[in-house]
């Protein structure tokens, strides 16, 4: 039996160097990918990128993920081949659609998503195919370009694109276009069934089926020995993202009376104070919905039922202590 695949996932939470350190622990544990993130206005991607890349041998290094409307297209080709010339074939270039409010709250009116990413990817594949490019679309407007490698592999470079997708038009593009999905977190299992059958719908669109697409999946782990240290510690993170990503949870079937309670407590972007105000109004139940929290097996039993659902890879963001989580999944979660 093949062994089961598993990712580590870093946000903001620990210091960089710390991220350093991890990516080694878990790539000595057999951990496949690190996945950075890249949302908030607080922590870009590309520079924990390499820092990760540069302190290990064989771990993949993915975005999870940047978006399509910060970058110019010439540039963000060039990031990847740059980060592709510090780890040959070990980085994975994940993108999203980036969301509301913080979008237009930085003067980006996020029109027409669907055909951005369609556009972003078709242009961004061929820049990294190392083809001259012209292309003047509603997004992007490059007028034969090409990467300017005079020093160092003129070759195509082997970046899998991902799109971080949620909404089942935008999953379906993904079918169609991208060499995986990266499937969000804080959603229930069973969105994962319609996510898979849009993924189905897209790939058939490119004469392709779902096993073509990679589907690995960010996941909320917040494990412990103490059930109710751990259970208290995703519980805060679901009260942040019920307040600042409500269409996360409304996708995962939290009932909108919750939302609605939550958002008479929190503000935009919620304080630290707000945050731990409105925790109590979330039950457990709802917790262990949409993360993998408690105890080592109920977090390894949780894993399973997103993989059984189609997840092909658990991207897990340790909450709690991050060596003890990579240590319970050294041996898979089967």
């Amino acid at each position: 039996m093949s062994k089961d695949r598993v990712a580590l996932y870093l946000q903001d939470a620990h210091d960089i160097r710390e991220g350093i350190e991890l990516c080694k622990y878990a790539e000595s544990k057999g951990f496949e990918a690190v996945w950075q993130a890249e949302s908030r206005l607080v922590r870009d991607a590309i520079v924990p990128m390499a820092a990760f890349a540069a302190h290990t041998t064989t771990l993949k290094i993915a975005s999870g993920v940047t978006n399509n409307w910060t970058r110019n297209i010439g540039l963000l080709a060039a990031t990847f081949l740059t980060l592709d010339d510090l780890a040959e074939d070990r980085i994975i270039c994940g993108i999203g659609a980036w969301w509301d409010p913080l979008a237009s709250k930085v003067g980006i009116n996020r029109r027409k998503p669907l055909s951005a990413m369609r556009e972003t990817v078709e242009v961004l594949r061929k820049l990294l195919n190392m083809e001259t490019v012209t292309h003047f679309g509603d997004f992007h407007h490059v007028d034969g370009i090409q990467l300017d490698v005079v020093h160092g592999r003129k070759t195509p470079r082997n970046v899998p694109i991902y799109i971080g997708a949620t909404g089942m038009k935008m999953m379906e593009l993904t079918g169609e276009v991208a060499d995986g999905a990266c499937l969000n977190y804080l959603v229930h299992p069973d969105y994962n069934l319609r996510a898979m059958d849009a993924l189905e719908r897209g790939a058939k669109k490119a004469g392709r089926s779902i096993d073509d697409i990679d589907r690995p999946q960010l996941m909320i782990c917040s494990v412990d020995n103490d059930r109710k240290k751990a259970l208290d510690g995703a519980r805060k993170m679901m009260t942040q993202y019920l307040g600042q990503q409500p269409h996360l949870m409304k996708a995962s079937g939290v009932s909108q009376e919750l939302l609605d309670e939550i958002h008479q407590v929190l503000t935009w972007p919620a304080t630290e104070e707000e945050i731990e105000g409105a925790m109590h109004l979330v039950p457990d139940d709802v917790v262990q919905m949409c993360t993998a929290s408690g105890s080592p097996e109920e977090v390894k039993a949780k894993v399973r039922e997103y993989v059984d659902n189609g997840c092909t890879c658990p991207i897990l963001y340790p909450l709690g202590d991050p060596y003890l989580m990579i240590d319970i999944f050294a041996d898979g979660y089967s």
